[in-house]
């Protein structure tokens, strides 16, 4: 019996640790293969492949994000092979699993829960007596009707075999996101969740998760990102993995989900003297600052220790941070949100995600619906259109404040001429991005595409028509964010009136002759005239830059004079481009 396990995932770049558990589990009895496709897929062509293995049995993994896709392929698939076997599992599946079965007739059965003693008690029944009511764990058909049996119990980890060595994913190791786990469940009860229905958390033991890692750098894993729930959840582990990976990293990335407010001191300080520039990413879910939305979610959360923990982070300079919120929680409506944004947004994390509330089958919230009146998407995402608090028209809204939110903040294109707006020009982070969010939908370019400086003068042209001040530091401040967007020296650039050819060969030369009046370690570099033309851009600037940059004053003051922009590029080995500053006395300034 050939079995194909297969699923559709959000990106290519993306792998599937289920269908390799369930691989690593039962191939030692039967002929497995995988088959990994993605949403963006035509289904023909995946359906084209699956047919071409010529399966018995097609396991597909199943989740928010590929549901409804991977329903239109068992559609086709069922026409084209009608003696196949059907078998779905995944999260998306092991609630309601009623209805699923309902849904969609080609679907033979279902594995809820943990799936890879079910699974392989399901391949061995159907290849043998086919004494399904056996199986726990598993939803079938007899005749009309669905049986949906008893759950099994959870597995130990540890009798799990590896799902990190298959030689055919060795090749590929270096190019894509390795996921990882070394528990499963959650401590908490959050109801927006599915953790929050598995009580308590099981662990791997950790040599053997040390030794699967070492496997995984060896050959070749560029980033692996940890599945656990709450990675810092038991202290003792989760600092004895960082100082393995600290020492044991080469180069690779590694990124996990934590907890920020019950972070302990002792691993944010070995963080903080240990752990190389780069190597680590936090995602911190804070999802709102309202405590009476966190009451009724079931979120305990100690936003004053949180605030403590990401700082301790962001301060060592070590670890960038990916903070998330939730529109649309019980209680949060359009203001109060404005203020989770802005008390998160003052943390300062290298990404903010704004996510809507989704209402997952089996969670609380789901099930609670009609107390807040919910309304929300039939189909997955099951994303919230309205609730008693948060009407359409403000989710709306937020949903513009999104997707300048990504292009801006998210993509870091503009953070020297962003810090500065939000600092002295607009009310609150909030209201920067919701206004430009606005404004942007306004003139129709969430329908149109944009390149980087589309990016520039759109920013340009909403400040200038809403008349804001000190346009001459925000332009300036807007060229240095261009010119370090590139990594060559850009052979372009959007604003209207570049130096004259003349006070450019000046500048030129002054630079070349007194680099000691230059900034940093720019006269060290010994640079001639030729190879500046080569390598740099020089931009004059109507502030003093560097005092701008350094919180002195607001960039306005006209006695400061100005500055000579000088940004160099392909000079290290990071090949990122780096700036230098000359003052200019107000009576030099072109």
């Amino acid at each position: 019996m050939k079995v194909l396990l297969s699923t559709l995932n959000a990106k290519y770049i993306h792998t599937c640790l289920a269908i390799r558990l369930l691989k690593a589990y039962s191939q030692h009895e039967f002929d497995i293969e995988l088959a990994e496709y993605t949403i963006k897929d035509p289904v023909m062509n995946i359906v084209s492949d699956l047919f071409q293995r010529k399966p018995d049995v097609i396991g597909f993994s199943c989740y928010i994000w590929n549901i409804e896709e991977t329903l239109k392929v068992i559609e086709i698939v069922k026409k084209v092979m009608p003696e196949v076997t059907i078998v779905l599992g995944g999260p998306e599946v092991s609630y309601d699993t009623q209805y699923w079965m309902e849904r969609m007739p080609a679907v033979d059965f279902i594995v809820m829960g943990d799936g890879e003693e079910t699974f392989h008690h399901l391949l061995q029944v159907i290849e043998g007596d086919r004494k399904f009511h056996f199986v726990y764990g598993v939803a079938y058909r007899k005749g009309d009707e669905v049986i949906i049996n008893p759950p099994r119990p959870k597995s130990d980890l540890n009798t799990l075999p590896t799902p990190h060595r298959f030689p055919e994913d060795i090749p590929n190791l270096g190019k894509r996101i390795v996921y990882f786990e070394t528990s499963r469940g959650c401590p908490f009860q959050c109801q927006f969740c599915l953790s929050s229905i598995e009580n308590g958390v099981r662990y791997y033991d950790i040599e053997r998760v040390k030794s699967d890692i070492t496997y995984l750098i060896d050959h070749g894993a560029k980033i692996i990102k940890f599945l656990d729930r709450t990675f810092n959840i038991n202290h003792q582990y989760a600092l004895e993995m960082f100082d393995f990976l600290i020492k044991n990293n080469r180069g690779c990335v590694f990124q996990f989900e934590i907890t920020a407010d019950i972070m302990r001191p002792e691993v944010l300080q070995y963080l903080a003297d240990n752990a190389p520039p780069g190597i680590f990413r936090f995602e911190i879910g804070v999802q709102s600052t309202n405590d009476p939305t966190n009451v009724i979610v079931k979120r305990r959360q100690n936003f004053e220790k949180l605030s403590r923990t990401v700082s301790i982070i962001k301060n060592s300079g070590k670890i960038d941070q990916h903070l998330d919120l939730i529109a649309g929680l019980p209680e949060e409506d359009y203001e109060t949100f404005r203020k989770t944004f802005n008390d998160v947004f003052a943390l300062g994390p290298e990404e903010l995600q704004l996510g809507f509330l989704k209402m997952l089958r089996g969670t609380g919230l789901r099930r609670d619906a009609g107390k807040y009146d919910y309304t929300y998407m039939d189909q997955a995402p099951y994303e919230i259109l309205g609730s008693h608090k948060l009407p359409f028209a403000d989710i709306v809204r937020l949903k513009r404040l999104e997707d300048v939110l990504e292009k801006y903040w998210n993509a870091h294109r503009m953070d020297h001429t962003l810090n500065y707006l939000m600092t002295h020009e607009f009310p609150s982070p909030f209201d920067f991005f919701q206004e430009f969010g606005d404004y942007w939908e306004g003139q129709g370019w969430q329908k149109i595409g944009h390149q980087l400086e589309d990016l520039f003068t759109r920013l340009a042209a909403f400040l200038k028509q809403r008349e804001t001040k000190r346009m001459d530091v925000i332009l300036g401040l807007m060229k240095l964010d261009y010119f370090l967007n590139h990594k060559y020296k850009p052979r372009k650039i959007w604003w209207e009136q570049p130096l004259a050819k003349d006070d450019w060969s000046s500048l030129m030369r002054k630079v070349t002759e007194h680099p000691e009046l230059v900034s940093g370690n720019f006269a060290s570099l010994g640079l001639s005239e030729r190879e500046l033309q080569k390598h740099a851009v020089l931009e004059v600037l109507p502030f003093a830059l560097d005092d701008l940059l350094a919180g002195r004053g607001n960039g306005a003051e006209a006695s400061t004079g100005g500055t000579v922009l000088i940004v160099l590029y392909q000079q290290n080995e990071s090949e990122l481009p780096v700036f230098y500053t000359m003052k200019l006395q107000p009576a030099e300034l072109l």
